[in-house]
């Protein structure tokens, strides 16, 4: 039997007898509560014009700093199908009192009528990783019946357009959901609904605005209030916080599975040695069996995110070989990992990209990784750390310890919060006799990129750029990226 064969035979389901549109004029006002002024059909969900291609819904949403009305003729000269507004337009559009409501209105119809397996993520670390690799593994064995948040869009705005753009033919479901403060994650875990909660760490992110690690983990905890009946709570056997975690998932939670290497995780780790490609090989015990894979992505952090995927991809029925080798072909995302090639004296430097995010956890597990990657000079770009408050000096400050075991040769400190850190790094210079760590500390993302390109990059150097998003260090990635070796 040949290969044609093989795909011709393949069987069917019931979702292959589903509609093809994503949404049909009729289903979208049933659900908005609005009224539709044309028949039309629509294969995407957007809120952003820009992003705007042919076949989309238009949301015109109205923010703080504009009104996504003004922009629906951009959406129609993009190719829009229909727009949902709040007056009437020239063109297909269906008419609501609110559109911010409607769009929840669309992504709760969405989440009614779909008979997919719903995985939920959050944590405080790793959480669009782990949301990623868990949707490659189903997506892989599913034949392509699989769907994500895109992005990091897992806010009150992010998780509902996810949902709506979630296809009535898919067999599974992967969703982000993130938060600052507390009660966020309870208002979107009910709109995702999942049968499986997957809370990957806790960490002191937003810890300005919650106080205290317990207060984090309670606020993460969240999340098993949407699972639906006969849910599963995924949640690290590592971490200080299990016990809290396990009794905050009990009331919620028919099964609750832990992760780590814990001697009572019910994923547990065997044996992580390094592979080849520079990531894990990695061997764990599930209880009933033993599986082996490997891990792409570098980093002790990837080897307990790799259970963190082992376990829902089994809590949701998937098959555990392609969750293997989703796992075996990772690359790292922009922003969060990217290893790439950048211009540099001779030949080519390593630049990873972690300029997305950053937290204590994150820093202290990148620069560790940093610390065992081959290269001719270790070089870190590291921007502030965001929403810890009063924490903020002390967190920054303690940065010194992991940079001084990662055997770094230069440090680029970017931001304000950043001066404790420098000033930490000072100390230590006066008072060591042996070599110290030349570092310089920058306002600004520009002043960075100026002090890079007089310091230059040499053939073999590996680059770590790592900071909250809102520091910039994307734009230092940029300027890397371009510039002439």
């Amino acid at each position: 039997m040949n290969a044609q064969v093989r795909i011709l035979e393949w069987p069917g389901s019931t979702a292959d007898n589903d509609p093809l549109a994503l949404w049909d004029a009729i289903a979208i006002a049933r659900a908005v509560k609005g009224t539709a002024n044309a028949d039309f059909l629509v294969s995407g969900v957007e809120i952003d014009s820009r992003d705007v291609v042919p076949g989309d819904l238009f949301f015109a949403l109205k923010g703080e700093a504009t009104d996504g009305h003004r922009f629906v003729e951009n959406a129609y000269k993009a190719g829009a199908s229909a727009v949902v507004v709040e007056s009437p337009v020239d063109g297909p559009h269906v008419l609501v009192n609110d559109t911010s409501a409607a769009l929840e209105a669309l992504a709760a119809a969405a989440r009614e009528r779909t008979r997919a397996r719903i995985v939920g993520v959050t944590g405080s670390v790793g959480k669009t990783g782990v949301k990623e690799a868990i949707y490659a593994a189903l997506e892989r064995s599913s034949r392509g019946a699989a769907h994500r948040s895109v992005k990091s869009f897992n806010n009150h705005v992010g998780v509902p357009l996810s949902l709506a753009r979630m296809p009535l033919r898919n067999r599974f479901g992967v969703f982000e959901m993130g938060m600052n403060h507390a009660g966020e994650i309870a208002g979107l875990t009910m709109q995702v609904r999942p049968h499986v909660a997957v809370i990957t760490t806790i960490a002191p992110a937003h810890i300005e605005m919650l106080g205290s690690e317990d207060a984090i983990a309670d606020a993460k905890a969240e999340i098993f209030a949407g699972l639906e009946p006969g849910g599963t709570a995924v949640i690290p056997a590592d971490s200080p916080h299990f016990e809290r975690l396990r009794d905050a998932a009990r009331p919620y939670a028919e099964h609750i599975v832990s992760f780590g290497r814990s001697d009572h995780a019910d994923v547990r780790l065997l044996d992580a040695v390094g592979a080849p490609c520079g990531g894990s090989l990695v061997t764990a015990d599930l209880g009933d069996r033993r599986v082996c894979y490997t891990v792409a992505e570098p980093g002790d952090h990837w080897v307990s995110n790799s259970l963190a995927v082992m376990a829902a991809v089994r809590a949701v029925r998937g098959d555990l070989a392609a969750a293997g080798l989703a796992l075996a072909e990772m690359e790292g995302l922009a922003g969060r990992g990217a290893r790439v090639e950048v211009p540099a004296s001779g030949g080519k430097a390593l630049l990873i990209d972690e300029s997305y995010n950053a937290n204590p956890a994150s820093m202290e597990a990148t620069l560790a990784q940093l610390g065992r990657t081959d290269a001719l000079r270790r070089i870190v770009v590291l921007g502030a750390m965001k929403e810890l408050g009063s924490h903020g000096p002390a967190y920054h400050a303690a940065l010194a310890g992991p940079m001084g075991k990662a055997g770094l040769d230069y440090a680029i400190l970017v931001g304000e919060e950043m001066g404790a850190l420098a000033e930490e790094l000072g100390k230590q210079a006066g008072a060591s006799l042996g070599k110290s760590l030349t570092f310089a500390h920058c306002a600004n993302v520009e002043e960075a990129v100026d002090v890079l390109q007089e310091y230059g990059l040499e053939r073999d150097d590996a680059v770590l750029v790592k900071g909250s998003n809102s520091v910039g260090l994307a734009s230092l990635v940029s300027a890397m990226s371009k510039q002439e070796g």
